[in-house]
């Protein structure tokens, strides 16, 4: 059984270096699925057209394909291969929606619809967000079947179409196809490694919530000198309330905003990570933000309140008048355990108590949190996993500092939840120059192949019948 591990992975190792993933990286970055533009969903339904749904078909799998579902601005295909109902079944998510290409912005004469090979980078958008990264666990199920002649487990595939938008409909969706998503292990990969030499397991997103503060006190601005010390001011009056909620040191000042407390299987998961800003990074500020945590607790395991945008006058051409209005837009990053149905009475009432009553708050987009408990059995079985292709001790975080749709397989479905990214963080993935590290992806092939080799061939939390429970190919539907 080892050897046939050994040799499946060497396998993916050399899909990678025999160029055929840069050939399918080349097609599937040619589309310009922008699922922002009406002209990037026909795209989008033209790669599910022709490049995802012909490789679900050559995997055995039925597809189900959901366009424009409740003509809504997403799309979803569900891809589905059936072996035996005694067998463990793997849910996958990927989305093939990318954000806008800012051609404009792309150095040395790149064209983000063009692949670009420059020496252990893929330059082209969605190489790395999310393409390429959906596309290497295509190509493990791919290699396990050519391989072994079956899965040896069931597969359960869901892509979307506007995870870049917010994933609208995800969730209704999941709720509404439930038993068809029903598996025993959610698997996806997303987002970056915590570097790109980590091979990396986490489990699951910070939610966020936006919301807006203005104050409109006056149809117009008003001459400083002439009505200075007489009008109120909304520009500081909106920076004091600011101010007011987070100081001028990153500390969260409003208890509401904050979660519970860290669990202590998240504690002892992050005191193992040290977080280092690699190449190309900015340097971190050790005085920000609450520095009775670490820097990986206050990234992983705390809440953190940004300001975005914060405007008042012309700061271009700034004149000798009172503004008429100010606003500020804000953001909570959170984790499980924060109470947001309270946030925005708990906000109203402290600028009140403050004297910041003509202050308005309005709540804008808010997406939940989500954390498989690290204690989790299936946390020590992906691990032993990746420790097993990669021969390193890969990285565990309880969850990454940004979002991703990771509560709709948690909650909704109430699915364990991995995700294993074979990306790394200075990969520009929402920028000009995006690209996908070759060596990341050549290992990201063998860790997805060698996951799914275990998925069929070893004890899981699952319970398979028995380890390498083999199926005959002709049983998938």
């Amino acid at each position: 059984m080892m050897q046939q591990r050994e040799q499946l992975t060497a396998a993916a190792r050399q899909y990678v270096d025999s160029g055929r993933f840069q050939e399918d990286l080349e097609r599937i970055v040619s589309y310009p699925s922008e699922s922002s533009t009406a002209e990037g969903r026909v795209a989008l339904k033209s790669y599910l057209d022709e490049v995802v749904e012909p490789a679900f078909v050559s995997l055995g799998c039925s597809v189900e394909r959901f366009d424009s579902w409740r003509s809504g601005n997403n799309s979803f295909l569900l891809a589905t291969r059936q072996e035996s109902p005694e067998l463990p079944t793997v849910l996958c998510y990927g989305h093939a929606d990318v954000v806008d290409g800012q051609a404009a912005g792309w150095t040395s004469g790149r064209n983000p619809w063009v692949l670009s090979d420059e020496g252990d980078r893929w330059y082209g958008r969605g190489s790395a967000d999310n393409k390429g990264q959906h596309w290497l666990n295509i190509v493990a199920l791919r290699l396990l079947l050519e391989q072994q002649g079956n899965l040896g487990f069931n597969l359960v595939f869901l892509l979307e179409g506007a995870e870049e938008i917010g994933s609208p409909d995800l969730a209704d969706f999941a709720r509404e196809h439930r038993e068809a998503l029903q598996a025993d292990v959610f698997l996806g990969s997303d987002g970056p490694r915590l570097a790109a030499d980590n091979p990396t397991l986490f489990l699951g997103a910070r939610g966020g919530m936006t919301f807006h503060l203005t104050a409109d006190l006056r149809s117009g601005s008003y001459h400083s000198g002439n009505w200075g010390g007489l009008l109120r001011n909304p520009a500081t009056t909106v920076a004091a309330a600011v101010a007011s909620l987070v100081d001028g040191h990153g500390m969260i000042r409003l208890p509401e905003l904050l979660p519970a407390g860290i669990p202590d299987s998240v504690a002892a998961a992050l005191e193992l990570i040290d977080v280092v800003p690699q190449p190309g990074d900015p340097k971190t500020d050790p005085t920000w933000g609450d520095r009775s945590l670490s820097p990986a607790e206050r990234l992983y395991a705390w809440n953190t309140l940004e300001v975005l945008a914060l405007g008042a006058g012309n700061p271009a051409k700034p004149v000798n008048s009172i503004p008429g209005s100010a606003t500020a837009s804000l953001q909570l990053r959170f984790v499980p355990g924060t109470d947001t149905a309270k946030i925005e009475s708990a906000v109203r009432r402290h600028l009140d108590a403050a004297g910041f009553s003509m202050v308005e708050v309005e709540v804008g987009q808010s997406f939940p949190a989500s954390r498989l408990d690290p204690d989790s059995p299936w946390v020590s079985w992906a691990l032993t996993s990746l420790a097993e292709t990669t021969g390193r001790s890969p990285v565990l975080l309880p969850n990454i500092g940004g979002s991703l749709p990771s509560f709709v397989f948690a909650e909704v479905l109430e699915l364990p939840t991995l995700w294993v990214p074979h990306s790394h963080p200075g990969c520009q993935q929402h920028a000009p120059d995006e690209h996908l590290l070759k060596s990341v992806a050549r290992e990201g092939l063998q860790i997805a192949a060698g996951l799914f080799f275990d998925l069929a061939t070893t004890p899981t939390p699952a319970g398979n019948p028995r380890p390498g429970a083999a199926v005959p190919a002709g049983s998938a539907s």
